[in-house]
């Protein structure tokens, strides 16, 4: 092998091996930090009154832990800082989010009515989609609003998806056994069926969800229970019919929703606005799979997420 050959092999592997190194760092040990440390960071736009701020907060994504898109500690911490800031006066949600889990779902909510205890208003808008688990989140605003082509509602609950493949498995003679202790443990597993009981404890979960999550938006809606669940069947709603059903008070678009919120507290001193918006710096690796360089954009699209299974109870 001539040397120049084995010259250009060398530094392609230690190109290889340097984005290797690289890519796993900035996996591993992502923006997270500044992107909570960087709360603050919002972009002043429209009003200059009297130094106070509407905080324009972006919920979009798979409410889960973390994700491109979302993140959970970055979302609570920034609506626990809005609440002591004596600055903020007020939360404008723009939500555009299929759902997720039921825990971040409900933290979210819980947070918010905290944050309302100050007397500060929240107002909550949706984009192209606002359901399941985005809905329940903008249940905490004082008021709704939606764009004329929102697709809202999915009010329900998936509390655990199974496959069985047990049979497959006897066909290919692949045997596939799971030590346990107590006879639901293996419960969902892909070598075991679901008994009866079992199909009665995920249908039990699914229950006592579905009943808090119908049970918040009839009190925050000011919906009787009784109609609230003869609407709450897992269908998405248009915002015109989400309108009707009362799910809403308002078709608008985003900008105008914003002025409103001044127009409906703040008439006489205007607040400007600060936008509060969750963005995850992309690894090396992760632009290099797309076909972007390092100076490429750093941001995801929430429209590309898509709401993945879970074994813990979701709105979905």
């Amino acid at each position: 092998m001539k040397k120049s050959t084995k010259t250009g092999i060398i530094i392609f592997i230690v190109v290889i091996l340097v984005t290797i190194f690289f890519s796993l760092s900035q996996f591993f040990f992502n923006d997270y930090e500044k992107s909570s440390a960087n709360w603050e960071s919002g972009i002043q736009q429209n009003f200059h009154g009297n130094g106070k701020y509407i905080a324009e907060i972006y919920i979009e994504g798979v409410i889960e832990s973390e994700n491109s898109s979302y993140n959970q500690k970055w979302l609570l911490s920034v609506i626990k800082k809005l609440k002591n800031d004596e600055k903020n006066s007020a939360i404008a949600l723009f939500i555009n989010s299929p759902g997720g889990g039921v825990y971040e779902a409900d933290e979210i909510y819980l947070a918010l009515q905290d944050y309302k205890k100050t007397g500060k208003p929240v107002y909550a808008y949706m984009g192209p989609i606002a359901a399941s688990g985005g809905y329940y989140i903008a249940c905490a605003a004082n008021k709704i609003y939606a764009n004329r082509n929102t697709l809202t509602g999915s009010i329900g609950v998936i509390s655990g998806q199974s496959f069985d493949l047990t049979e497959l498995l006897d066909n290919l003679g692949i045997k596939s056994e799971t030590i346990h202790a107590g006879k639901n443990k293996n419960m969902g597993n892909y070598n075991e069926p679901l008994s009866e009981e079992q199909r009665e404890i995920l249908q039990e979960i699914a229950d006592e969800c579905y009943e808090q999550f119908t049970g918040i938006v009839a009190s925050q809606r000011n919906i009787p229970l009784d109609e609230v669940k003869q609407l709450a069947d897992g269908r998405v709603y248009t915002a015109k019919q989400a309108l009707n059903l009362k799910l809403i008070d308002g078709i608008d678009t985003w900008d105008n929703v914003l002025s409103l919120f001044n127009e409906d507290y703040f008439i006489e001193n205007p607040c400007h606005f600060k936008t509060f918006k969750y963005e995850r710096k992309k690894s090396f690796f992760e632009m290099m799979l797309e076909g972007k360089t390092i100076t490429g954009s750093s941001q995801y699209s929430a429209l590309n997420s898509k709401l993945p299974s879970y074994i813990c109870p979701v709105f979905n």
